[in-house]
């Protein structure tokens, strides 16, 4: 399945790209962050981020589907 994955903030400068599209074979959030913290060495534990899919915050159990925009906000800090 095809993905669509942005990237923000610290997890952007890490990957070195703001966005990239992902041939994957999971359809689990889980699995899918994992495989990129991995992949890349994000730093950040899923308990700090927030997962959004196509436009809106859900849950870490919500199904992707093919053509799916993924996008894994991490915590942000103001000044």
């Amino acid at each position: 399945m095809k993905i669509h994955i942005q990237y923000f903030a610290m997890l952007a400068e890490q990957r070195g790209l703001d966005d990239e599209w992902l041939t994957v074979e999971t359809a689990n959030l889980v699995t899918l962050y994992e495989m990129l913290a991995a992949r890349h060495g994000f730093p950040l534990s899923r308990a700090t981020i927030r997962p959004a899919v196509n436009d809106a915050f859900c849950a870490w159990a919500h199904p992707l589907q093919c053509g799916d925009r993924v996008v894994f906000v991490p915590p942000v800090s103001g000044g």
